[in-house]
């Protein structure tokens, strides 16, 4: 415990870093020219990117593994600096703001849901201190959670063991997202994790994701490419740059590399793909890509 509490922070505090409350936030994050080099490294992980995230919407990033999606949702969590470049929140440098207060704007769903050998309960009221009973319910209720926790012998007071063992794949990711939503945090980090689970699963915790991202700014690392639809930004990332960007529509009318990886999921043959028409105005493109492949 000694050698722990001696270890070096991640970023030292100085005097003057700037405290900011998640009421007067509004959650506008930019980058600006953004690279990244890993320490002990030579090559650029992350190059040039600039992108700009209104508060309230989603981003989402696609791209192949080792394109830099996580790194990118790293920086912006700010669990590194730039190499180069700024990033920014509502037009403040994250190095001129105090960590502590920024990391308390922040939520986190990844892929590896980490959960404590105490009750559900318990696992849920870590989002929050001071939660009240009825408050982490409220969340559990939101976050469908509710509909197999109600089914336990001992409901929210179930020990779930280490890691929350005792839960199903899909259990475990909706207790995270109801801890994450009675957390209610302004920027929201989510690396989907649902290629694993079932289809009844997947269904409950996409419109629970539904859900957590309202009304959040919102960086989702996305693989499967039809949870992702409605996002307002798709980013494409390729070796650590933009290579696209624009809505769903605006990509899957594009000969580019987000059609290509669409048309993939969608038909995963080597055999060529014939080009997809053009769609219409009152068409999704989607089901239009699935329809024509």
């Amino acid at each position: 415990m000694l050698d722990l509490l001696a270890e070096r922070k991640e970023f030292e505090e100085t005097p003057g870093r700037i405290v900011i409350h998640p009421s007067r936030t509004e959650g506008r994050v930019s980058l600006h020219d953004v690279s990244f080099t890993y320490p002990g490294t030579s090559t650029p992980v992350l190059e040039g990117i600039s992108l700009r995230a209104e508060p309230g919407k989603t981003i989402a990033l696609v791209g192949p593994s080792g394109a830099g999606k996580t790194t990118l949702c790293n920086l912006i969590a700010r669990f590194h600096d730039p190499t180069e470049g700024a990033i920014e929140l509502d037009g403040i440098d994250l190095r001129e703001i105090d960590v502590q207060s920024y990391r308390q704007l922040l939520g986190v769903v990844e892929q590896d849901i980490f959960l404590f050998d105490g009750t559900i309960a318990e696992n849920i009221a870590y989002g929050r201190r001071g939660a009240t009973r009825e408050d982490l319910v409220h969340a559990a209720r939101l976050a469908h959670a509710s509909e197999f926790i109600d089914r336990l012998e001992k409901g929210y007071d179930t020990i779930i063991g280490e890691r929350g063992v005792r839960l199903s794949g899909g259990q475990r990711q909706r207790v995270a997202v109801a801890r994450a939503l009675l957390a209610d945090p302004r920027i929201l980090i989510l690396d989907e994790a649902t290629s694993n689970l079932d289809t009844e699963s997947e269904r409950l915790i996409q419109a629970s994701l539904r859900r957590l991202l309202v009304g959040r700014t919102s960086f989702v690392i996305a693989h499967r490419l039809s949870t992702i639809t409605d996002a307002d930004l798709i980013i494409v990332l390729e070796d650590g740059r933009i290579i696209e960007q624009g809505t769903h529509a605006e990509l899957i009318r594009e000969s580019g590399r987000y059609q290509e990886m669409v048309r993939m999921q969608l038909c995963p043959t080597d055999s060529p793909l014939p080009a997809p028409e053009i769609t219409t105005d009152d068409e999704d493109p989607l089901e239009h890509a699935r329809r024509n492949i």
